[in-house]
Order: structure tokens, then sequence, then C-alpha cells
């Protein structure tokens, strides 16, 4: 049957497309220090201008390829650039975009060891590396993820399974209030009724208090409640906060409760001496979720889940089919999708393979050193304003702090100065509310965000304030 259209590419078509796209994306990249941190004008009206029906006819490549570089890429929040320094920034390295352009070009399939064997040994191999980095034993197994929402949906699944079974109905979750929304999403998406989450109240430091969770475990337990997990978190994505770990591990080892640790923000920090100090305790922790997109750079859609004693972890996932009979896995070595919900899935630890093995855990690092000392010299300049007052003095990279007016309210005078701010186009922060209150708050976390920006931020904070 003669096709009008081949999906078949020539090679040189092939090689047409991919210079034309890397050209662009090259071309993006070099001029991010100089593009607006946002660009959200009429964001509503361009979104609604580009709905479409599917067409039955193609188009031109490059006439796409300019579409998306100049009327899609641009109007956004401008993540890579490297003065954005909100919510949790990470940059995204271009060798990893290489790397999922090797990936799925040679489209191999890696739910199973049986279908390729030397990916899923090489995505084995950087998990090992994670394993080793939090201090935990040989017998961690690991998988990688879309993000922490997921990972931190397999953690929870692998909690309950080994703690209370499918007897979900009293079984309770005790974290902080500070701890990270998606953990109760996906706690509910496990099957725990949201009636049994228990969000504890935080210290002055927005830490959260063992002597409280272990007081709710008492009282849940004398009212016939399944206590089963502990969250800590290992950086908080309000405030950057690390909760007390090793005493919230005395706890969850006392009455026999599995021991969660979100360390997505901040646990790759303990591959820096500073970091592993104030991590302390990471290791005593049953599980802990980390997203190479954060600490390492990897771009959107990295997240990880480690487990102590991975074989909870296949045991919660694990399911076979009578069409899977033909693959076999040796016992050294790990089938993906026997730790995950996914069976489908892409090479995705190929985009944290190749930068690890092309810069070294040494660039990665520095990198991590470097934004620990600038978190503490914008605190530092911060604090020293007399119109400025933060949280206490950042675990991680994370500031949280407020101007304080002469006069008026002083959450809208901060509402202003945020978007004066940001209106800057300079830079781009996020804002949050602790105890109701409205905060600014800066992460500083990209590789490419360097002292020049952290400099310039600050000089655009104090000068949009002093104009109140």
């Amino acid at each position: 049957m003669k096709k009008k259209f081949d999906l078949e590419l020539s090679p040189e078509v092939m090689k047409q497309m991919g210079e034309d796209a890397i050209k662009a994306v090259i071309e993006h990249i070099m001029h991010l220090p100089e593009s607006p941190s946002f660009h959200l004008e009429g964001n509503e009206e361009i979104s609604r201008a580009l709905k479409e029906s599917a067409s039955e006819d193609g188009a031109d490549f490059q006439s796409l390829l300019n579409f998306l570089m100049q009327r899609i890429i641009p109007f956004s929040i401008n993540t890579p650039h490297p003065s954005y320094i909100a919510y949790i920034p990470g940059g995204g390295l271009y060798a990893s975009a290489v790397a999922d352009f090797i990936g799925a070009a040679t489209n191999r399939f890696t739910g199973t060891w049986f279908m390729t064997p030397a990916a899923a040994r090489i995505e084995n191999n950087v998990l090992d590396w994670f394993s080793q980095w939090m201090g935990y034993p040989d017998s961690a197994r690991g998988i990688f993820t879309s993000g922490g929402s997921l990972a931190n949906f397999s953690a929870v699944v692998a909690a309950r399974k080994h703690i209370i079974g499918d007897d979900v109905a009293k079984g309770t979750i005790y974290a902080s209030n500070q701890t990270h929304h998606c953990v109760m999403k996906v706690a509910s998406l496990a099957g725990i009724p949201e009636n049994n989450f228990r969000l504890l109240d935080v210290d002055e430091d927005y830490r959260a208090i063992p002597e409280l969770f272990e007081k709710v475990i008492k009282s849940d337990l004398r009212k016939g409640m399944k206590p089963f997990l502990i969250v800590g978190n290992a950086g908080t994505t309000n405030t950057g906060a690390i909760d007390p770990l090793v005493e919230l591990a005395d706890i969850a080892k006392k009455y026999g409760l599995w021991y969660h640790i979100d360390g997505a923000y901040g646990g790759f920090f303990n591959i820096c001496e500073e970091g592993k100090r104030k991590l302390d305790g990471i290791e005593q922790s049953d599980s802990i979720v980390l997203d190479p997109h954060k600490g390492l750079f990897i771009p959107y859609g990295s997240g990880s889940l480690l487990v102590k004693e991975g074989e909870l972890l296949r045991r919660a996932h694990i399911l076979s089919a009578d069409y899977m009979q033909d693959q076999y896995t040796p016992g050294d070595e790990v089938n993906p999708s026997e730790y995950s919900p996914e069976l489908s899935r892409p090479f995705r630890g190929l985009r944290v393979w190749l930068p690890l093995k092309l810069y070294g855990v040494h660039a990665f690092r520095e990198n991590l050193e470097e934004k620990l000392y600038l978190a503490k010299w914008l605190y530092d300049k911060i604090k020293a304003e007399p119109d400025f007052e933060c949280t206490s003095p950042p675990d991680l990279t994370v500031i949280a702090f407020r101007y304080r007016p002469k006069k008026g309210d002083i959450n809208e005078a901060n509402r202003k100065l945020y978007k004066d701010i940001i209106n800057s186009k300079k830079f781009y922060l996020s804002t949050t509310l602790l105890h109701g209150d409205f905060y600014l708050r800066c992460c500083i976390l990209s590789f490419r965000t360097h002292q020049a920006q952290v400099e310039e931020a600050f000089k655009i904070i104090r000068e949009k304030a002093a104009k109140d």
C-alpha cells in the first residue's frame, strides 16, 4: 500500500531536523541571561488562541520549530533563567537533554531487565550510588520516577503494605504541617482516609516537634487506630527546614512505624560535608525520596525513591501475567517494573547517569556547596536590613523573609513588594504563607545561579522596598 506520508525519515532529513533543533535550543540557552525572568502578559488570550483541532495534513518541521521557539517557549515563567530563584529550581542540564534524545531515539523498553539488561544495569548503578550517598546498606533498592509525587506514592504503598496490609481504615500517618502537600495527596490515593492524616504543629523554626509526634501516636493507639508511617522532612518547601531526623527515627523504632524522609529538595546535600552534618539521621530512615531535577539540576521529570530493605518495595508492587512468562531476571538484577506502578517507561535513568559520568560527583558537590554559601550570603544581607525580617537562618538554600513597612498592613505591603519585584523581570521569586502571614521566598539551587545573580536580586529587593 502506497502511503502519502512516510513516517520513516531519510538520514538526511533526520540529520537536518536534529541540526535545526540543536541550533534553536543552543541559541535559546545562550540568550537566557538577558531574557526576561517571565513573560505572562496576555497568557489567557494566547492559550485560548492556540486551541485547535488535529490536522489531516502535516507541516514543515522548520515552521513548527519556529512556532515552538517563538510562540510557546517564551510565554512562560523562565525556569532555566540564572535569576530564577522561586519554588525549587534546578536549571536543566544540557547533557540530560542529549541523554533524553538518545534514549527516545533508540527507544528501548526499560520496564524489565530482560528487554534491556545493560540499560537496567546502569539505572540501578545510579540508584546504588544514591543509596551509598544516603548511608543505606546493600539491601537497598530504588526506582526512578517522574518526580517526588509518584516517588512518595510508592513509599506510602510500601509502608502501608508492610505495616498494616490492606486494613487501611484505621491506618494513620504523622507529619509536620510543613510537609509537602503531595504526601497527603498520594496517601489518599493509596487508600488512607484523609481524616487519618495527622499534620502536626511545628516549632518556631518550622521544624517538627518529636514530643508532639509521640503524644499523638499514643493517643491514637488508645483510640484503636493503627499508626504506620512517620514522615520527616529533609528540607521543607516553605522554609527549607530540616526536621529532627534522629529523634523522629527513635520514635518510629519505638512504636514499630515505617520512617520515611521526603528529601526531594534537600536530600542530595548529603554529598556535601556541611549538608551531611545537617542531615544527620537520614540514614536511619526506611525510605527516602530524592529529586534529581532539584539537587542534581536534571530537567523536570526526574524523581527517585530508595527503600532500605528493597524487597519490601518489591513486595508492594510486584504482579505477574501469563504474557510475561518469557522474561527472566537473574537473582542479582532488578526489574524496574517490580518496584514501581509502571511497566512501560522511558529510559529515565539515562538523563541522570550521563551527567554524573560526564562531570563526576565532585562537580555536583561543588555546585551544592556554592548554593549553601549563596543562601547564607543573601540571608545575612536581608537580615541586616532594618526594614526586613527573616525566619531562622537557612538550613539549606531557602530564605523566607518579609518587609516591615513603617505604616500600613504588613501583608499588603509585601504583596505589593512582590509584584514590584517580579514586574522588573530581572529575577523571579515566589511567596508563601507562614502562620497566615505573607512572606517572600527565595530558593537558590540552579546551577546557573551564582554570586552576580544573588547580588542583583538583593539590590532589586532593597530598591523596590525603598520606594514604598
